[in-house]
């Protein structure tokens, strides 16, 4: 099967499983889980394509062993995640940008945890990028093991299961099984929307933030020199 390129083919879901099956998928799911280099991969596209593969008939592993895996895979990569957090510590917001990490990426999933909490780690699997550092966030935050890891398996199961059976699923409709490749576009573009929100909603904020500096270094904000009127009234005196 081939799809519309719609990125480099090494981030076409139907490329990876073509080339490396479930392990591949497997092992992305772990990355992208709890590895600072996963951030970039196609964890919803890849879960979604594997269900619908699988319902086809085109990836030969029983649907309930492929969810039970892939659930495995994304709970254990988020508990990777933590403890290199608990590890790291406050250092990961010291270190520098580079081709693969960005120290924005650290700062949003620290203000998507602190505004969630704990849930933080179940809201964040739907969230591209955010979910990959999420985890690590919580082990630099050091929350509690117990908490952790319940919200852990609680997120892990509802994204690798949900979104694998919603492929599956839709997999058995007869229109689905004829325009697969649609699909497959359709289900990239959807999982791109979460990202191309939270840059708009970052550019927003950035031209509000700058606003605001300009403003205070205006002349009537209380530090530039005085209005005309004014300086005529303090030389009369």
């Amino acid at each position: 099967m081939n799809t519309l390129a719609l990125g480099p083919s090494w981030l076409d879901p139907d490329h990876l499983i073509g080339q490396f099956g479930l392990l591949g998928v497997l092992v992305i799911v772990f990355a992208e889980s709890g590895l600072l280099i996963g951030f970039f991969l196609p964890g919803d596209s890849l879960l979604f394509t594997t269900g619908l593969l699988v319902t086809t008939d085109k990836l030969h592993t029983p649907l309930w062993l492929v969810c039970v895996l892939v659930a495995l895979a994304a709970i254990i990569g988020d508990q990777v995640g933590y403890l290199f957090g608990r590890k790291v510590g406050p250092s990961l917001f010291k270190r520098p940008d580079s081709r693969l990490f960005k120290q924005e990426n650290v700062e949003k999933a620290h203000e998507f945890f602190e505004k969630y909490g704990p849930k933080s780690l179940i809201l964040a699997r739907f969230v591209p990028v955010v979910r990959t550092f999420t985890p690590i966030i919580a082990g630099v935050s050091r929350m509690n093991y117990r908490s952790f890891i319940t919200f852990n398996i609680i997120g892990g199961v509802l994204w690798g299961v949900g979104v694998t059976l919603l492929g599956a699923g839709l997999g058995q409709i007869e229109f689905v099984r004829k325009n697969i490749e649609a699909m497959l576009v359709l289900i990239v573009l959807i999982s791109v929307v979460p990202i191309a929100i939270e840059f708009l909603r970052a550019r927003s904020k950035a031209k509000k933030e700058a606003a605001a500096q300009g403003e205070d270094r205006s002349p009537l904000a209380g530090g530039g020199n005085p209005a005309p009127g004014q300086r005529g009234r303090h030389a009369k005196r």
